[in-house]
C-alpha cells in the first residue's frame, strides 16, 4: 500500500469505530430509556423488580470506556467483521463489532496459514488510550502470517502495566484460546508457568462460559476463588472491562466466614485442622451420635394413644443412614416417617384423613422429640467443632497423641457461643456444616493459586462445586503453603474433580526472557516437577545489586525506586513482611507516595508488597529487596523467593547484602 492508501484505510477504519461508539451509545440509551419506564410495563411489583434488575444489569454491561478500544481486530472472509469486547449493532440490528466470544471470532485466534478458516486478511489495530493509531494485516491466503512477531501484538503484551489487571482479549494465543473455549462440562487445571497468562485464561473463560450459557450460569453463578484480597483487587477490573458484571469473587476464608475469627493458633494446630483426616474425624463423630431405638414411642392424641414399637423405629433410622443424606436432612427425614406411622394409625381408626395442622403437632410432641434427641440428636456445626478441640481423644484413633495435644483447647469455652474460633476452626466448621446441610453449586468455580490449597480449604470449595465444573490454575512450583500441592492429582481428587484434565502452559509472554531465566535456576531446589519456563520476551533488563555495607541497604533500595520512576509504568518493592514498615518510612521520608497492594484506586507509582501477598501480581519494575530475609522468614522461603522474582514484566533489580541463595549465584547457574 501507498501512503495516500494507507492513510485513507486508517481514516475508514477510524471512521468506522467513531461509528460503533455512537451505535454503542445508542443501544445504551435505548436500555437506559427501558429501566426508566420498567415499573410501569412489569405487572406486578415482583416482575418490576425482576425487569428492573435485568435492565439494571443490561445498562452496566453496555458501558463503554472510551480509553479502552472498542475494536481490536478485523476478519475479512465472504464481508468484513471487526472482533472487539462486547457485540455491537446499528439501528437496524446488523452487527458492526463482533463478541470476541461468538463462534465466528474464534477464527481471529485460530486461523493460519496451515488452516486459514476460510479467512483471507486478519488485521489487527494498534491504540493509543482508545484512539486508533496503526493497523497491521496478515493475508493468509498468500500464506503471510506473523505469529508472534507482530509489531502490533507484542507491543501490546509489552504495554506497560499501571493499576488493575487487563483483559488479554486483543493478545490470546491459540493455546490459550482452547482451554478459553472448552466446554462448561469440562473441569480443567492449568499448570501454568510466570508470565503464562493462566489467570487471564481462568478469567476470559468465565467471561466465555457466561456468554455461551448466560441464563444457565445466571442462575447457578460464577465463582473467582482468589488467595487474597489483594489479588482480587488486582483482578477485579478484567470481567467488567467484558461486560460481565455478575460474578462473585471471594478468598476461601470469605466463603467459610461463618463466624468472627477470635482466636490464633499454633504452627501445630494450623497442621492438623488443615489434614484431611480432620474430615473423617468430624465425620466419625457426628455419625456416633445416633443411637437405635429401645423403646416404643407412646403419643395421646385426645381419645386415643398411638404406640410405635422399637423395632419399626430401628428400621427408619436404619433406613435413613443407609440413604447417606446430610446429618440434619437424614433427622427430618426420620421426624416425618415417625409422623408418618402415627398418620397411618389415626387414618386406620378414625377413617379421617388428619390435616397439617395436626401433622405439625405430632411433630412436635414431646414423645416424638424425645425420640429424636436420642435416635438422632440435633447439632450445629459449631457444637461438634467445640466438642472434638475440647475432646480431640475422640478422633477414633485417626490423630495421634502429639496431635490431639496439638489441637486441645486447654481451657474449654463455657458455651458454644462464647467459644474463640481461629481462622482454621472455621475450615473446620464448614466441613461440619456441609456434613449437616447441603451446600448450593456454583455453575462454575475458577480457582487461581490453588497450588496453596489445602485438603480441607480444597474440600470447601469442592462442596460449593459439587454440581458444577472447574477451572483450575496455578504452579506447582510457587507452592508456599506448608501443605502446597506436589501433584495436581491429590488436589483434584479433593475437589472431587479427579478426572479433570491437567494442561500445561509453558510458554510465557509476559515475564522477560532474562527474569525467567534467573528463577528457573531455584527450580532444581523446590522438590516439584515441572517444566522450566520459556519466554517469548527479549527485552527485559535485570540488575543484581550487592551491598557491601548492610545499614545501606535500604537507601540503596530508595536509590533504585528513584530510578524506577523515570521509566514508563508501574514499580514495585517486594520484602520480607517484616521489612515493610521500614521501607514506607523511607520512602515517606524521600517524599515518594507509596500505595499497598489492595489499593488499586491508588495514583501512587510505587507499591509496597509483602512478600507473602506478591503471588499473582505483577508489576512493570518490581525491586526485591533481600532476598535472604524473605527465604529465611518460612519453611518455604526459596518457592516464595521464586514467586517474588517473577512479578517482573520488564525490570527487575534484586539489591542484597546478605549473600544470594546458593541456587542463584553464578556458579550454580
Amino acid at each position: 500500500m501507498s501512503s495516500f492508501d494507507l492513510d485513507t484505510e486508517l481514516s475508514a477504519e477510524r471512521r468506522h469505530l467513531t461509528e460503533s461508539r455512537a451505535a454503542l451509545a445508542r443501544m445504551r440509551g435505548r436500555a437506559e430509556a427501558l429501566f426508566s419506564a420498567g415499573a410501569e410495563v412489569a405487572g406486578d411489583p415482583y416482575g418490576a423488580e425482576a425487569l428492573g434488575r435485568t435492565l439494571s444489569r443490561r445498562v452496566a454491561e453496555l458501558a463503554d470506556d472510551p480509553t479502552t478500544p472498542l475494536f481490536f481486530g478485523r476478519l475479512d472472509i465472504d464481508e468484513s467483521y471487526y472482533v472487539g469486547r462486547r457485540h455491537v449493532t446499528d439501528d437496524a440490528g446488523e452487527p458492526m463489532v463482533l463478541d470476541w466470544r461468538a463462534p465466528l471470532s474464534r477464527s481471529f485466534y485460530r486461523a493460519s496459514v496451515r488452516d486459514p478458516q476460510g479467512v483471507s486478511t486478519r488485521r489487527r489495530f494498534g491504540f493509543v488510550k482508545g484512539e486508533l493509531t496503526s493497523f497491521e494485516d496478515e493475508h493468509l491466503d498468500r500464506g503471510e502470517e506473523l505469529g508472534t512477531k507482530s509489531r502490533i501484538l507484542t507491543a501490546e503484551i509489552e504495554r506497560p502495566r499501571v493499576g488493575p489487571m487487563r483483559d488479554i482479549v486483543a493478545t490470546i494465543q491459540p493455546e490459550q484460546d482452547e482451554l478459553v473455549r472448552a466446554e462448561l462440562a469440562d473441569s480443567i487445571c492449568v499448570q501454568g508457568a510466570p508470565g503464562t497468562g493462566k489467570t487471564a485464561v481462568g478469567l476470559h473463560r468465565a467471561a466465555y462460559l457466561l456468554y455461551l450459557h448466560r441464563e444457565r450460569l445466571r442462575r447457578s453463578g460464577v465463582l473467582i476463588v482468589g488467595p487474597n484480597t489483594a489479588f482480587l483487587s488486582y483482578i477485579s477490573a478484567v470481567l467488567p472491562a467484558l461486560g460481565e458484571v455478575e460474578v462473585q469473587q471471594a478468598t476461601v476464608d470469605d466463603l467459610i466466614s461463618r463466624q468472627p475469627v477470635r482466636a490464633v493458633d499454633s504452627e501445630a494446630a494450623i497442621l492438623v485442622k488443615h489434614d484431611v483426616r480432620m474430615a473423617e474425624v468430624l465425620r466419625k463423630l457426628l455419625w456416633s451420635r445416633l443411637a437405635k431405638p429401645t423403646e416404643p414411642i407412646m403419643v395421646s392424641d385426645g381419645s386415643y394413644r398411638w404406640r410405635i414399637d422399637p423395632e419399626p423405629l430401628r428400621r427408619i433410622v436404619d433406613e435413613a443412614r443407609r440413604e447417606d443424606l446430610p446429618y440434619a436432612v437424614g433427622r427430618e427425614r426420620v421426624r416425618a416417617r415417625v409422623v408418618g406411622l402415627l398418620q397411618r394409625q389415626s387414618e386406620y381408626r378414625t377413617g379421617n384423613s388428619p390435616g397439617e395442622g395436626w401433622l405439625r403437632k405430632m411433630s412436635k410432641v414431646a414423645p416424638v422429640t424425645t425420640f429424636l434427641d436420642t435416635a438422632w440428636p440435633a447439632a450445629t456445626p459449631e457444637q461438634l467443632v467445640v466438642e472434638i478441640l475440647v475432646n480431640p481423644e475422640k478422633s477414633g484413633g485417626v490423630l495421634s497423641e502429639e496431635e490431639q495435644a496439638a489441637i486441645r483447647w486447654v481451657k474449654p469455652p463455657k458455651t458454644v457461643k462464647s467459644a474463640k474460633f481461629s481462622a482454621a476452626d472455621l475450615i473446620l466448621i464448614d466441613e461440619a456444616a456441609g456434613l449437616m446441610e447441603r451446600e448450593s453449586s456454583f455453575g462454575h468455580v475458577v480457582v487461581d493459586e490453588a497450588q496453596d490449597l489445602s485438603p480441607m480449604q480444597a474440600r470447601a470449595i469442592a462442596r460449593r462445586s459439587e454440581h458444577g465444573s472447574i477451572t483450575l490454575l496455578g504452579d506447582l512450583a510457587q507452592g508456599t503453603a506448608p501443605w502446597a500441592a506436589a501433584d495436581w492429582r491429590d488436589t483434584l481428587g479433593h475437589l472431587g474433580k479427579p478426572d479433570a484434565s491437567v494442561v500445561p502452559l509453558t510458554v510465557g509472554f509476559r515475564v522477560p526472557a532474562v527474569v525467567v531465566a534467573l528463577a528457573n535456576r531455584l527450580l532444581p531446589a523446590l522438590e516439584v516437577d515441572v517444566p522450566e519456563a520459556v519466554s517469548l520476551r527479549r527485552d527485559g533488563d535485570l540488575s543484581i545489586i550487592p551491598v557491601g555495607d548492610p545499614r545501606a541497604l535500604d537507601a540503596e533500595t530508595l536509590v533504585e525506586v528513584t530510578a524506577a520512576l523515570e521509566h514508563e509504568g508501574s514499580v514495585a518493592v517486594i520484602a520480607a513482611d517484616t521489612a515493610i514498615d521500614r521501607l514506607r518510612a523511607h520512602l515517606t521520608a524521600a517524599g515518594i507516595e507509596s500505595a499497598t497492594p489492595d489499593d488499586v484506586e491508588a495514583e501512587a507509582r510505587v507499591t509496597l508488597v509483602p512478600a507473602t501477598v506478591a503471588k499473582g501480581l505483577e508489576y512493570d519494575h518490581v525491586i526485591v529487596h533481600e532476598p535472604a530475609d524473605i527465604v529465611a522468614a518460612e519453611t518455604r522461603g526459596l518457592n516464595r523467593l521464586y514467586v517474588v522474582l517473577t512479578r517482573a514484566v520488564s525490570r527487575l533489580s534484586v539489591v542484597h547484602a546478605k549473600p544470594l541463595p546458593q541456587a542463584l549465584t553464578p556458579a550454580a547457574a
